[in-house]
């Protein structure tokens, strides 16, 4: 069971977010806060793994109090919750000490994925701005083919990218389809789609591709 204080300002946000979970049998949530200091409040007595919270957020904000959850309880983990989708704004999130950002306008799946990937003690960034950081990379850096087969000039979509870094990782079509929630046939279909662009012969032409991008090492 993973033990949720979930803080947001707007009540109305909170109940709705707290519905949505409760469909899970695996999530609890264990406290409602308004702003950072009923948060630090309420983890000085009441045991929890993740504190689900906005950043905005009145007498206390996200980016205060980060910090002071990391310093008084590091045990406790932080998912960001919120509208805020600057690329600034996930940067200082997580230089204060966050373990994931997701956005409000993200689905259910990905967000109680996102905090079971958080509990366990892993970074989580969600499938929008992931996206829109990888469409800003192609824009500066147009991917270029290997030497076993392709060429310079391939042009990758930022979806493609995303599914030829998971390749590179070793994951399977299945489990790329269940970290990007889409079908495995499409996974599947962006495999081709990136074998054919960069004429690439096997998989291991595409890690090999991986590596010259620098995605794995």
């Amino acid at each position: 069971m993973t033990r949720i204080l979930l803080a947001d300002d707007h009540t109305i946000l909170r109940d709705g977010i707290r519905a949505l979970l409760s469909a899970d049998a695996d999530l609890e949530v264990v406290g409602e806060a308004s702003n950072g200091t009923e948060i630090l409040a309420i983890l000085e007595t009441t045991p929890v793994d993740v504190v689900l919270m906005d950043v905005q957020m009145p007498v206390l904000d996200g980016f205060a109090t980060v910090p002071e959850i990391r310093r008084r309880f590091p045990e406790v983990r932080v998912l960001v919750l919120t509208m805020l989708d600057h690329e600034k704004y996930v940067a200082r999130m997580f230089e204060a000490g966050a373990m994931g950002y997701v956005l409000k306008n993200a689905a259910i799946s990905e967000i109680t994925y996102a905090i079971r990937t958080v509990a366990a003690g892993n970074p989580f960034l969600c499938t929008e701005i992931g996206l829109s950081l990888l469409n800003k990379a192609v824009a500066q850096s147009p991917i270029v083919g290997t030497e076993e087969g392709g060429h310079a000039g391939v042009d990758l979509t930022a979806r493609e990218l995303e599914v030829l870094k998971l390749i590179a990782e070793g994951l399977t079509n299945s489990e790329i389809s269940d970290k990007l929630f889409t079908s495995k046939r499409t996974i599947e279909t962006h495999r081709q789609n990136i074998i054919a662009k960069t004429q690439a012969k096997n998989t291991a032409a595409l890690i090999k591709l991986a590596v010259s991008r620098g995605f794995i090492s």
